[in-house]
């Protein structure tokens, strides 16, 4: 859903966000369906937006981590293609053996994740719409194209609905391993914070292990244990600890000379491998005449190749143009919310400390 673009747009138009007016957008678009206040309003809190209060103004924004995390992002992207670094983006996604589509339509009018969500095309469903077999797919590319060899595609074992479970660390890291001599030296590696992305250097302890587990892991970081203790006890002593937050690909990357970024929680479309995505399923929805998978595995190889660089250097043109779209909100909600505080206390006549 994209209640994220009518909050981005309010921001644009430097007014200020609130439920009852995202709920006319809302409800005003066709490809929304109509919600009731009540329930948009746990939606919105579902996607980590949050009312904040300032001073005495309830403010729509993304929780203040989130804000953090994608500003940070965007900083080092824009400063990674300022000193000419290529960048790789890698995404997951799956193809349905009975996956087709009932309509035409070109290759170039994909402008963005929504409108291939309006055609048909969604990249990012948890529930495939078609039936039959399914094939998880994974692969990288950059402004050169797909990387030559880099396609992953294995046939679901799973019932899931949820393509992302028929993945986990060791494949991925196996996938990853193989790949990392097929970039450009100094690259940098965008993907997403999927469990199987951020498998941990450490394994942190957790109120499953047992006591001799536990004791043991304290021992290993030098805490000196001099009478017997409580399970209590021990767990207390674990979250004295600061947890080690690096992960297994990161490591593997950087001892390959790479760089791992990851894309901020809800900005898939900060990844210009989405929109290729929608070409490549594109183009095998159109084709599928016989739904059976080794006609659509076929399919799905053509469908990559026909995926140009040029194709490529327009969709990170377009997700250039989020990210700047992005920035700027950021800037004007922060003027936006400053200007509205200083003018609360202006008009009141009350300072920082009648709030502390």
């Amino acid at each position: 859903m994209d209640y994220d673009k009518k909050y981005i747009r309010f921001w644009l138009r430097r007014e200020l966000p609130t439920i009852d007016k995202i709920l006319v957008a809302v409800n005003e678009d066709p490809s929304l369906p109509n919600f009731k206040r009540t329930t948009l309003y746990s939606t919105i809190k579902k996607l980590d937006f949050v009312f904040e209060k300032r001073k005495r103004c309830s403010v729509l924004t993304e929780r203040e981590d989130l804000i953090v995390w994608h500003r940070n992002y965007l900083y080092n992207i824009r400063k990674y293609r300022q000193e000419g670094r290529q960048i790789y983006y890698l995404d997951e996604t799956w193809l349905n053996a009975g996956d087709c589509v009932d309509r035409v339509w070109k290759d170039n009018t994909v402008l963005s994740k929504h409108d291939a969500f309006n055609k048909g095309l969604t990249t990012g469903a948890t529930n495939p719409t078609g039936k039959g077999k399914r094939l998880i797919l994974l692969h990288i590319g950059s402004d050169k194209g797909f990387l030559p060899g880099g396609l992953l595609c294995f046939e679901s074992k799973k019932n899931s609905p949820d393509y992302h479970d028929e993945m986990n660390g060791n494949n991925f890291k196996e996938w990853f391993e193989a790949i990392l001599p097929r970039l450009e030296p100094n690259a940098i590696i965008v993907m997403d914070n999927a469990p199987y992305h951020s498998v941990k250097l450490e394994k942190y302890p957790s109120t499953c292990w047992n006591k001799a587990q536990l004791s043991e892991w304290l021992q290993s970081k030098g805490v000196v244990l001099d009478r017997p203790f409580l399970k209590h006890e021990l767990m207390a002593k674990v979250r004295e600890i600061p947890r080690n937050k690096s992960y297994a690909i990161d490591k593997i990357a950087e001892e390959a000379g790479h760089t791992v970024l990851r894309l901020p929680p809800y900005h898939c479309e900060f990844n210009p491998i989405e929109l290729a995505w929608a070409m490549v399923k594109g183009y095998a929805k159109r084709e599928n005449t016989t739904f059976k998978m080794d006609d659509v595995r076929q399919l799905l190889h053509t469908a990559i190749e026909r995926v140009t660089s040029e194709n490529w250097q327009n969709f990170i043109k377009h997700v250039i143009g989020e990210e700047d779209k992005i920035w700027k909100v950021d800037d004007i909600m922060d003027e936006v919310i400053d200007q509205m505080e200083h003018c609360v206390l202006t008009i009141t006549g009350e300072t920082d400390s009648d709030y502390e």
